[in-house]
């Protein structure tokens, strides 16, 4: 979890690149922007806004031979170690971002380098670089008085209230290539941001693996529950798994699948599409990791708790009390109609 509160933007660089497969010139300021009051409130807005609203998936630094080989794994250490070499760090880091806008789709705009201090994630304060670029102009309006009339000027800039790409670098987790949150509102050239100007993999902790091994779950109740059971049995799975990573703070595979599976001969066949599918989800090795309740919150938001009928009605379970479902709701077939049928009991109706 991260709070961005308190941050404080120590230093500011800001430089323009074109792209470069279209001979657009890259722009770099010999100074640090001069922040003052007015503007700093606005900038942080616009700066940290996207990181407030987003999931937060973390990344990290990668490389395929080693670290040290990554260029902004690079430039971070550099400026963790000085900060007050910030802005000429920043334009290494400008050139380096214009070295990858060599695709036509490839926008150009305005690239901010920033040094905050103050900043908290997983409950530690720490320093961060800031990287962030805006890409698409707005239209709007200024007026002017001339004599007699009001004039008014059509006029292009940034809209504040949308941010085009950045990414926190966090001086946290350095050995295992710093932990960084990053946001791309822009889907045509996903890759350019994240693969080829950053180079990260996710960051493996456990809310990645958290979130991972309940998306598995939710496969595996679709492919396997479903079919062996029925509807009921497969959102009742789920709804316990959600429950038991809820309710504890560290998982135990087998603890889990005794508490979870009514049903003990679909225990093997966990373990089997575990094996088969496991490597998808990067838990083929994982029996046992500490529960990350941010996640398990997040997902019990996009796991879906309702059985829609073909009859053009709806049971929706609850996952807070899975015990109701399980005690009151029934399912049977009739002979007379040849249909499926679902009983449920209760003593009285709740008023909406």
């Amino acid at each position: 979890m991260i709070n961005l509160f308190n941050t404080h933007i120590d230093t500011l660089a800001i430089h323009r690149v074109g792209n470069k497969s279209r001979n657009e010139a890259i722009f770099l300021s010999e100074q640090p922007f001069n922040l003052n009051d007015e503007i700093v409130p606005l900038i942080k807005e616009f700066f940290f806004k996207p990181f407030r609203e987003k999931e937060e998936n973390y990344y990290q630094f990668a490389h395929e031979v080693d670290l040290d080989y990554n260029d902004m794994f690079k430039y971070a250490t550099e400026i963790f170690a000085n900060p007050a070499n910030v802005h000429e760090v920043s334009k290494k880091i400008t050139k380096h971002l214009y070295e990858q806008s060599n695709h036509p789709h490839i926008k150009n705009g305005e690239v901010y380098v920033t040094y905050l201090t103050n900043l908290s994630i997983d409950n530690n304060v720490v320093d961060a670089i800031g990287i962030f670029k805006s890409e698409l102009q707005a239209d709007f309006l200024q007026f002017e008085e001339n004599g007699s009339n009001l004039e008014m000027i059509l006029q292009q800039g940034i809209n504040l209230s949308k941010l085009d790409k950045g990414c926190l670098i966090f001086n946290y987790k350095k050995e295992e290539g710093y932990k960084i949150l990053t946001v791309d509102s822009n889907r045509y050239d996903a890759r350019y941001w994240l693969e080829h100007f950053l180079s990260v993999d996710a960051f493996e902790d456990e809310n990645f693996i958290t979130k991972k091994y309940l998306k598995f779950c939710q496969n595996f109740a679709k492919d396997v529950v479903l079919p062996a059971e029925d509807k009921k049995e497969e959102v009742m799975f789920m709804n316990r798994s959600v429950n038991y990573f809820a309710k504890n703070d560290q998982f135990e595979e087998q603890n889990f699948l005794n508490e979870v599976l009514d049903n003990p001969e679909l225990i093997p066949e966990f373990k089997n599409y575990k094996v088969d599918k496991g490597e998808k989800y990067s838990i083929e090795d994982v029996t046992s990791f500490p529960i990350a309740n941010a996640a398990v919150s997040d997902a019990r938001k996009s796991i879906k708790n309702v059985i829609n009928l073909d009859t053009h009605i709806q049971i929706k379970m609850d996952f807070i009390n899975p015990e109701s479902a399980e005690k009151f709701v029934e399912k049977g077939w009739d002979e007379e109609k040849q249909m499926y049928y679902y009983l449920v009991y209760f003593n009285k109706e709740e008023k909406s």
